[in-house]
């Protein structure tokens, strides 16, 4: 079991890890600086020795952590093998068969008791964590480099906190990974979504009108951040995953102040609980989307106790347009879970989820259909798996597909199997932080089932984009420009840069006509967009569409990607992108602490 702090001896060994000596601001500039380095090829895990707070005179005496999963060969460093090798092992218990013979059954047995190692172990003794403890009014949060990572946030959040609850009866304790933002010296805004299992808990203690204690962790071996996010059932502690992926218990102590087990390696402990009935604006956050989720109540965590080994390290995260370490994380966990995918759906044969579809808006899966609705029913499985049922759009191909991030080909193969009558549009739940849906928590689904083999013709009459343009803009002056990507494919994509005056679905219907002309046609702001960057096209498409409202499929497909309004009956509020500030980012940049140039800014979004 090892320490952050043996972590980076190891990173720093083998030139992962660069160490920053100059002071940062712990408002924007730490954050900033992450962001940008992860986006680069290789990224490195950054410590910042020196974090100050200038606004409020701090200088913490703490150094501070980001992008610990920096890239996949750190990623696979913390797993300590490669996730396919783990995903391999879980494969093979799930199909255990009764062993033949001495040798098989020795083999067995080796295997079980190694299993022996997932339940974590409870220690009598304090943990390192707890070498200095500070109660009642020793409590100061402001004696954490807790950051503020972009401009609009509501203040500093925790954002790499291990939040620690348990159900009311005790029986069920549970590891997420949840931002929690500082409200003043000792409350944090808790933001578990309702979809979680630590809301679930929350509900119980409503219920039964008591506080529910919580204890927060941050620091120690970075697979117990990962483990809090991995997609387990509801009820089976997550360090129980540690103990599998290690093959070593991880080992709690309890709490100061409240009954919750925490590991004892972890830098930082903070402690507390939170009253039901009390709730209080939190947000706006920059979140992993790309976008600023928006202010809402949320529950209150009251700081009972904070406790850290001696000369702690304090970890956190920076979340926003991709790509960002979740990219790595997120690696892991659709390697690992292959295999637990394939109990619901046995046909399927590899999945993948494009960080630049933040996740949960966009999967793609590789399958061996064996009958016609083969794939649609695929669909309706994958939307009823635990956190699969927050996917928004789900492409099906067939076994002979490319592999599944060889981008290029893979596109030219869906598109020349697709046609309307392969899109499926539904209605299911969505991710809390989703905001393309008219409400929150349901929206539409997009399926589309690229399985069959290619389909024939193609378009009647390709126009040059000239001359395509000069056609659209004749019926709607509100057409700024147009690209069209994989002519040669029986389904060319146009995107269209439309400035927006009415609702895009009107202009839908006067360019119908042009049906000769096109196959797929995507309309996507033009003040917001870049027609060239495919990149952050698909993640812009994937975040703005509600397949229920913003999809038609005749007389061809047609895709409203714009930000919506009252112009489309949308009456929520629509959030802003995520961007960088700009003056903190030419003042990094004056300092040599960032080394960016125009095209890496317009490549990323990042202004």
């Amino acid at each position: 079991m090892a320490t952050m702090q043996k972590w980076l001896e190891i990173l720093e060994r083998d030139g992962y890890l660069k160490v920053i000596e100059e002071p940062c601001d712990v408002e924007l500039e730490i954050a900033h600086i992450a962001y940008v380095e992860v986006k680069k090829r290789p990224s490195r895990v950054l410590l910042f020795k020196r974090p100050v707070n200038r606004a409020k005179g701090i200088e913490y005496d703490m150094p501070v952590v980001m992008n610990i999963f920096a890239n996949y060969e750190v990623t696979e460093k913390i797993f300590g093998r490669h996730p396919d090798e783990i995903a391999d092992e879980i494969e093979e218990l799930m199909h255990m068969r009764p062993p033949e013979g001495f040798i098989a059954k020795l083999s067995m047995l080796s295997k079980l008791f190694a299993l022996k190692n997932v339940f974590p172990k409870r220690q009598k003794e304090r943990g390192l964590c707890q070498q200095t403890v500070k109660i009642a009014s020793q409590i100061d949060l402001d004696e954490i480099p807790i950051l503020k990572t972009w401009p609009e946030d509501g203040g500093p959040f925790i954002t790499m906190g291990q939040v620690y609850t348990k159900s009311l009866d005790g029986k069920m304790q549970n590891l997420g990974m949840y931002r929690l933002q500082q409200y003043d010296k000792r409350r944090l805004g808790m933001h578990w979504q309702i979809h979680k299992d630590a809301s679930h808990f929350f509900d119980q203690y409503k219920e039964a009108g008591k506080k529910m204690p919580v204890t927060v962790a941050i620091g120690g071996d970075p697979l117990y951040i990962w483990c809090g996010q991995a997609p387990l059932p509801y009820g089976m502690f997550e360090l129980m995953l540690y103990g599998f992926v290690r093959n070593e218990s991880a080992k709690l102590v309890k709490s100061i102040t409240n009954d919750i087990w925490i590991p004892e390696d972890v830098d930082i402990v903070i402690e507390g609980e939170v009253d039901p009935q009390r709730l209080v604006t939190e947000g706006p956050f920059g979140d992993h989307t790309g976008y600023y989720t928006l202010k809402e109540p949320y529950p209150v965590m009251d700081v009972t106790a904070i406790t850290m080994k001696k000369n702690p390290l304090y970890q956190a995260t920076v979340v926003g347009k991709p790509p960002l370490e979740d990219k790595y994380m997120g690696w892991g966990t659709e390697r690992i879970f292959l295999p637990l995918l394939k109990t619901t759906a046995p046909d399927l044969i590899d999945y993948h989820m494009p960080e630049n579809g933040v996740f949960h808006n966009l999967i793609i899966a590789k399958m061996q259909t064996h009958y016609k609705g083969h794939a649609k029913q695929f669909m309706h499985a994958f939307w009823g798996v635990g956190q699969m049922s927050f996917v928004k759009h789900a492409i099906f191909v067939g076994s002979d597909a490319p592999d599944l991030t060889d981008y290029k080909a893979l596109t030219e193969y869906i598109l020349n199997r697709m046609e309307p009558e392969s899109l499926l549009i539904t209605e299911g739940i969505v991710d809390a932080l989703d905001h393309s849906s008219p409400e929150t928590l349901v929206g539409g689904k997009l399926g589309i089932d690229s399985t069959g083999e290619e389909i024939p013709g193609g378009i009647g009459s390709l126009l040059s984009d000239a001359e395509l343009l000069e056609v659209m803009q004749a019926i709607d002056t509100s057409v700024r420009g147009l690209k069209q990507y994989f002519t040669h494919t029986k389904n060319p994509v146009c995107i269209v840069a439309y400035d927006k005056r009415r609702c895009v679905q009107e202009f839908f219907d006067d360019i119908k006509a042009l049906h000769a002309h096109m196959k797929i046609l995507i309309v996507v702001d033009a003040d917001k967009n870049s027609l060239d960057n495919i990149y952050m096209l698909i993640w812009r498409i994937t975040n703005n569409i509600d397949a229920l409202r913003d999809v038609r499929k005749e007389p061809f497909i047609m895709i409203d990607a714009t930000d919506k309004n009252e112009l489309d009956g949308y009456m929520r509020e629509w959030p802003g992108d995520v961007l960088c500030d700009k003056k903190v980012l030419e003042s990094l940049k004056k300092r040599g602490l960032v080394e960016i140039d125009d095209e890496f800014v317009r490549r990323f979004g990042i202004l």
